[in-house]
């Protein structure tokens, strides 16, 4: 079984987890090392069940790390080069794996390539790297990434951009880490990966690429781009939206389609991540289980965000600053952890067992067993071809029920594996 049919990852925003700051100014000549910090917090990922760790932006920015001003640096608010190489170390030693997040669809307005460009002009090699408006009223206008202003695009019909991404991956592969998530890869021509992705394979066969994919056609976009996977937020709407409208049908629906793409993929699941409410927030605590109840008996790459196992709470803006509220501070060490959150922790380990036992769940399918707007029960059982395949133990019966307080039942091979509330 190859390291990614049975990773499970465990998602931190490193900016916001160790309370660097975002928006104020800061001088980057400094350096500080607060990703030390997350060292402490190996164990702590391993205990829950993870054994990966997923990271988001931690290049040099100037602000939310999304807007990129040096993608062969650590952010400064973050650390070094030996704080990064250290981290990586610890983890692998720990047996996680190690995933980056990479921002390869804009780079931040005071990225020194743009400023290049705009000094240069518009046959220079730098200008090559992004689309400009060289006669737009006012001066030269880029394209932007959403109407993000700071957030200038880059140009993925050029050499000169498959180049730079090309030797970006390469670089940080060579320093130990393990895969790419590729933010907003939707916002790409799927052939551009299909560029890039070969000659990083080339050198590191065993890496793994997920893109994030809201909406379209999942299986299309990871056959044309060459991708591994792609972030299932069908999936994660039906979730939230099934338990917040107590409606099944919805989640039905999305695990019939889930089970389609897991014919061609394993897409990686997940119930929370930095860009979006709080689950615990969409649907109570309670209810909470039940969707990873759901993450974790049905087929995929789980990713669980940091925090949503302590039943952290926090809603999403659309504002300046608005996503602060998911993307908080962790104490200095896990020990300083409220005990408010123990009992979701607990879930959480119960159910990555039921998983760790039962690895033929990353590509499983399912069927339904019986549905009502308030009651949803469904089997999970081995994809066709697999070794555990007409196993008769080789199955995994899941019943949530929202008619009244939220309840679920995991039962494998007919014997209560997960019961919650208990008792």
């Amino acid at each position: 079984m190859a390291w990614t049919e049975h990773v499970i990852w465990w998602h931190v925003y490193p900016l916001g987890a160790v309370g660097a700051p975002i928006r104020e100014p800061y001088d980057e000549s400094v350096v500080a090392h607060p990703l030390e910090r997350l060292d402490g917090w190996l164990d702590y990922a391993i205990s829950l069940g993870a054994n990966g760790l997923q990271l988001g932006p931690v290049f040099a920015s100037t602000t939310h790390g999304y807007d990129t001003t040096d993608h062969l640096r650590i952010d400064p608010r973050l650390g070094d080069d030996g704080d990064f190489d250290e981290l990586v170390k610890r983890a692998h030693d720990r047996g996680l794996r190690v995933m980056l997040d990479g921002v390869f669809n804009h780079v931040g307005l005071e990225h020194p390539l743009y400023q290049q460009a705009l000094g240069e002009g518009r046959e220079s090699h730098a200008a090559r790297h992004f689309r400009i408006d060289w006669d737009a009223d006012g001066g030269p206008r880029p394209d932007v990434f959403e109407g993000h202003g700071s957030l200038v695009a880059l140009d993925h019909t050029r050499d000169e951009v498959v180049d730079l991404v090309v030797e970006v991956m390469l670089h940080w592969l060579r320093r130990g880490i393990d895969g790419w998530r590729l933010d907003a890869a939707y916002a790409v021509d799927p052939a551009f990966w299909a560029r890039v992705l070969p000659l990083v394979r080339a050198e590191f066969p065993e890496a793994t690429f997920v893109g994030e994919v809201i909406h379209g056609d999942y299986a299309a976009i990871v056959r044309e781009s060459t991708l591994d996977s792609v972030t299932q937020y069908e999936l994660w709407k039906a979730l939230w939206s099934s338990l917040d409208d107590k409606n099944f049908y919805e989640l039905s629906h999305a695990l019939e389609r889930h089970g389609a793409l897991l014919d061609t993929f394993v897409p990686m699941t997940f119930v929370g991540n930095h860009d979006v409410t709080r689950i615990a927030s969409r649907v109570g605590p309670a209810a909470t289980v039940l969707a990873v109840a759901c993450l974790m008996t049905v087929g995929g790459t789980p990713s669980l965000y940091y925090g949503d196992e302590q039943a952290f709470e926090g809603v999403k803006e659309d504002r300046e600053g608005g996503d602060d509220a998911v993307r908080p501070p962790l104490p200095a060490t896990p020990a300083e952890l409220s005990t408010l959150g123990e009992w979701m922790f607990h879930v959480h380990q119960g159910l990555i067992a039921v998983r760790r036992q039962h690895p033929w769940l990353v590509r499983a399918r399912t069927s339904v067993v019986e549905l009502s707007n308030e009651r949803f029960t469904y089997e999970s059982r081995p994809a066709a071809g697999a070794p555990e395949e007409g196993d008769p133990a080789a199955v995994i019966r899941v019943t949530l029920d929202v008619s009244g307080e939220p309840r679920v039942q995991v039962e494998a091979s007919g014997v209560t594996a997960f019961t919650w509330p208990a008792g």
